[in-house]
């Protein structure tokens, strides 16, 4: 299994010479970037279908451009679990992203962002690191666009703060996302997560495939664990009102 995962990474990446450059308007409505940032007044909804180790997974996002600098953004989770009684609704999300650093403003036009927000409330019974009570998180991320593809990566820690399973990760994400064609896209990305309690230690390595219709995209994305040895399957849809 990990050496089909790391082929189909590597097929991805041997593609880029390939790769025909699309308009640079489209990249305004490209929400499955990872440097998306939305514009001034706009509203982005993502819902997320998820399964993995017998969970199955409905979220739902918010977010809201303030400025060209500033988004905000609100999101939620359900889960059902199959193998187990940790069902339920996870904490609220608010949190936000501005950009420090645009690509007009230096000459390797690198992108810049600072993440930041909290979690609260929701069910003790479901699953940590996601969805414990108190969660707070900050990061940094960073890349670079062109109009074919993008390259960027994000380094997030999470402080978490909860009587029972209290603890601290930080997860690196170096990203890849290509866009072959004016509607289609790929995406890889590796996450590798250290935390305080090493039960919570994990390695992904994924990718997807975007379709866009208009304003809207639908994502499907297949995601390995190295740690569990699980798969992860989703089916993301964005649509920017």
């Amino acid at each position: 299994m990990r050496k089909f995962l790391y082929g189909f990474l590597i097929a991805i990446i041997g593609i880029m010479p390939t790769i025909s450059g699309a308009r640079a308007d489209v990249l305004e409505r490209d929400t499955s970037d990872p440097l998306y940032m939305q514009a001034i007044g706009e509203v982005l909804s993502e819902t997320t279908l998820t399964y993995w180790d017998n969970v199955l997974s409905l979220g739902e996002r918010l977010s809201y451009g303030i400025n060209n600098r500033l988004t905000i953004a609100a999101n939620v989770h359900f889960q059902q679990d199959f193998d187990g009684s940790e069902d339920g609704f996870s904490a609220i999300d608010l949190g936000g992203v501005y950009r420090v650093g645009v690509a007009s403003g230096n000459s390797a036009h690198i992108i810049s962002d600072v993440l930041f927000g909290l979690k609260f409330g929701g069910s003790s019974h479901v699953r940590t690191p996601y969805y414990a009570d108190s969660t707070y998180y900050a990061g940094y991320r960073f890349g670079r666009q062109w109009a074919g593809m993008t390259l960027a990566a994000t380094i997030q820690s999470n402080w978490i703060f909860d009587d029972a399973r209290g603890m601290a990760y930080i997860d690196f994400v170096p990203e890849a996302y290509f866009r072959i064609t004016e509607d289609w896209r790929l995406g890889a990305q590796f996450t590798l997560r250290k935390a305080t309690n090493p039960h919570y230690d994990q390695e992904w390595l994924g990718g997807k495939i975007v379709r866009q219709y208009g304003r809207t995209q639908y994502a499907g994305h297949l995601d390995y664990e190295f740690e569990s040895d699980e798969l992860q399957v989703g089916l993301d849809v964005n649509i920017l009102f």
